[in-house]
């Protein structure tokens, strides 16, 4: 797993999982904790996930809400699309773009 950027958004590369979600959570949340506004964190580049990696997240998220921003999920691959919507998550989290649902109908995506 590779992650870049800065504190107004990173991109995850790889894979983000059991293995990494220690580093990625401890960086995610630096970056946080480090600025002001919106949050983008970049998903184009992520190859796989487990419920570990949705779990950094949804941390991610929780934490951008204390200090008074927002997390904004970025090219989103439409596997983790799928995964927000079946478990409902796309109603919590701000995603640019349209989610799909498993079916494949559009629906219409937060932020």
């Amino acid at each position: 797993m590779r992650i870049s950027g800065d504190h107004t958004g990173l991109a995850v590369e790889g894979r983000l999982d059991v293995r990494s979600a220690a580093d990625a959570k401890a960086l995610l949340h630096a970056a946080v904790d480090g600025g002001e506004g919106d949050f983008v964190l970049d998903l184009g580049r992520l190859e796989s996930w487990d419920a570990t990696g949705l779990g950094v997240i949804m941390g991610t998220h929780r934490r951008a809400g204390r200090a008074g921003r927002r997390l904004v999920l970025r090219d989103v691959p439409m596997q983790l699309q799928r995964l927000l919507v079946a478990t409902r998550l796309h109603r919590i989290l701000a995603v640019e773009g349209a989610v799909q649902d498993p079916v494949g109908t559009t629906l219409p995506a937060l932020g």
